[in-house]
């Protein structure tokens, strides 16, 4: 297990709590005996344990040296003892680097004399013996703090922890070592058979799934805590039905993706939430993006204060880009947006932009101003039933609006589109429009030659919205939640997912195509529906309202005259997309007739296999 959680501080801390300088001096005192103990060592063995007093006093004098020679390298890399923590797996790496050069130094010294003051194996013998004494000394030190280290307050509530790993190590850690938590672990629990009775921090693991009652009850623990790393959402429902039936309360350690800008926290426990329970968190695990792509580029995000686009910037801002541009037309989204990034927002910086894409020569000169080598268009309508009444505003914003961006970036590297799996097989105006910019995107790709490509997926929970976000509105209204049909399905993603798959297109995607994730099997509304009535604190019914105009009852991710290819990822597949040339879409009147309209939106996503491009690779 990873050691290496807690401050240097907590790890030089003692019962008579000795300052850092005393803990340096100690350190100092304990090496120095460490050199001088191999040294004299390693001669009086090379002497056959014939050691006169003038061949010590040369093992001792080479040992002090070589001592001196490894404080001035300590000092140099670290500046002062306590770069790791004492006893850790980074302070015993950086022992081990500094006595082997330190010996191979002091080697060369000794080889370089004529008359050789020790044996020429001493350095090399007496720095092993050296670095063996310095190590058991940091181990005996790590263990006397350890028990001597303050525990969690008496008031805090037993909870186990539920799963073995790094996160959970790290967590159970903090728990016992901070006085203010309010939880304090008497015990582990895990399904693997080779963590039966390991030890973690003086905790054994007790049992199972299938102990979790008999171990509540006899540990009396309150609460469980289940670390999110280690499972699936199966054994996360079983391990939760297990705990209340027990009656205990069930809390959640985040993934350890979203920990990792930061240690692990008491305050990182939380209440369990539906996107735990629909068990989305184990594909994005496995979705690796190459950060790098990004950095040091210029990187614009339109639409950034929506759901995806304001995800998309946060993940951005870590990839160190040279300058993330923010564009939106709603200025309290990006005012919100900016408090997330920074936790302020003045809105006085270059990185936000107000503009609308719907105006073509707003957005032209925005991007050549500001000239981005990698643009994320996330700007969209994306309420299907409000577009099926109003297909004029879907042709403005969502076909003639990415049509500006598009043109506005002809100099622009990568082009990355934000699709939806309405696009494939569409019967909507959410879907045509967006199937008509997959096209338009592909077509931008065939003229330029660039990385123009879309990013097709299902919908995003919790996202401004999304039927998660209704379905919670109206259990707080205390009013019945509504679906369409009881067998309807959809594919869910997280948001950390979507914008995971939008990442990868701007490294993996290639021009003129689409990407679409996989996202499991589809969930069924009802079935959705269900667990958020269960979790209430109140009774609620569910009322079936019947599908709605555009409406599917099952979405697909591919359409009729697409195939499922995954050549570069096991998780995503490649879709080639056929052009559409603008002037087409140029003629559609967004005040004519809606039904009229949507006929036509429709005419332009019939497509002929035969007419698809080829993608790399499939020639």
């Amino acid at each position: 297990m990873d050691r290496e959680a807690i401050t240097a501080e907590d790890a030089v801390r003692s019962p008579s709590r000795i300052t850092h300088r005393a803990a340096t001096v100690s350190l100092l005192t304990l090496d120095t005996a460490a050199w001088c103990a191999g040294f004299l060592g390693a001669a009086w063995t090379r002497y056959e344990f014939e050691l006169t007093a003038a061949r010590g006093a040369r093992a001792l004098g080479v040992a002090l040296a070589c001592a001196a020679l490894y404080a001035l390298l300590t000092f140099a890399r670290s500046r002062l003892y306590g770069r790791y923590p004492i006893g850790s797996a980074g302070d015993a790496r950086g022992l081990a680097v500094t006595v082997g050069i330190a010996a191979v130094v002091t080697l060369g010294g000794v080889l370089s004399w004529a008359d050789r003051p020790v044996p020429a194996a001493t350095p090399l013998v007496g720095g092993t013996v050296a670095l063996v004494l310095m190590a058991a000394g940091r181990g005996l030190w790590r263990a006397h703090a350890d028990r001597h280290r303050p525990r969690s307050a008496g008031h805090a509530e037993r909870c186990l922890v539920y799963g073995v790993d790094a996160a959970s190590e790290r967590l159970v850690r903090v728990l016992l070592d901070d006085p203010d938590s309010n939880y304090r672990p008497v015990g582990l629990l895990d399904d693997a058979p080779d963590s039966r009775g390991l030890r973690l921090e003086g905790l054994r693991v007790l049992g199972g799934r299938e102990q979790v009652g008999a171990v509540i009850r006899g540990t009396q623990a309150r609460t469980v805590i289940f670390s999110m790393s280690c499972a699936d959402a199966e054994l996360l429902r079983d391990v939760r039905a297990r705990t209340l039936e027990a009656g205990a309360a069930f809390k959640v350690l985040p993934p350890v993706r979203d920990l990792l800008d930061r240690p692990v926290a008491a305050t990182d426990v939380r209440d369990l939430q539906l996107t735990d329970l629909l068990g989305r968190a184990q594909r994005v695990a496995e979705l690796t993006v190459e950060r790098g792509g990004l950095a040091g580029r210029r990187v614009l995000v339109t639409g950034a204060g929506g759901s995806i686009g304001s995800e998309l910037c946060r993940q951005i801002a870590r990839c160190e880009p040279d300058e993330l541009m923010m564009l939106d037309r709603d200025e309290s989204a990006l005012h919100a947006l900016q408090m997330s990034l920074h936790g302020r927002a003045l809105l006085d910086g270059p990185e936000l932009i107000l503009a609308d894409i719907r105006d073509a020569e707003g957005i032209a000169r925005v991007i050549a101003d500001r000239q981005p080598d990698v643009v994320f268009h996330a700007a969209a309508l994306k309420h299907l039933t409000m577009l099926q009444r109003h297909p004029g505003e879907a042709i403005m914003t969502n076909i003639w609006g990415t049509l500006n961006v598009l043109e506005a970036c002809r100099d622009v590297a990568q082009f990355v589109n934000i699709s939806t799996d309405k696009a494939a097989n569409p019967t909507s105006v959410l879907g045509y429009s967006k199937r008509i910019t997959e096209r338009l995107t592909a077509h931008q790709a065939q003229q330029r030659g660039g990385a123009y490509l879309s990013v097709r997926f299902g919908n995003v929970l919790s996202s401004r919205g999304s039927v998660l976000t209704a379905f919670q509105s109206q259990i707080r209204a205390g009013v019945p939640i509504t679906v369409t049909h009881p067998d309807v399905t959809r594919y869910f993603m997280t948001v950390q997912e979507a914008v995971h798959l939008v990442l990868q297109a701007a490294t993996i995607g290639r021009g003129g195509e689409a990407l679409v994730l996989d996202m499991g099997e589809p969930v069924r509304i009802a079935d959705v529906a269900r667990r958020l009535a269960a979790e209430a604190d109140h009774p609620v019914d569910i009322v079936y309202t019947g599908l709605r105009t555009g409406e599917k009852l099952h979405e697909h991710l591919f359409g009729a005259d697409e195939s499922d290819a995954r050549p570069l990822h096991p998780l995503i597949s490649h879709v080639p997309v056929p052009p559409l040339d603008p002037d087409e879409v140029r003629g559609l009147d967004p005040y004519a007739d809606p039904d009229e309209l949507i006929k036509r939106m429709a005419a332009f996503c019939e497509t002929v296999g035969s007419a698809l491009p080829a993608l790399p690779g499939q020639r």
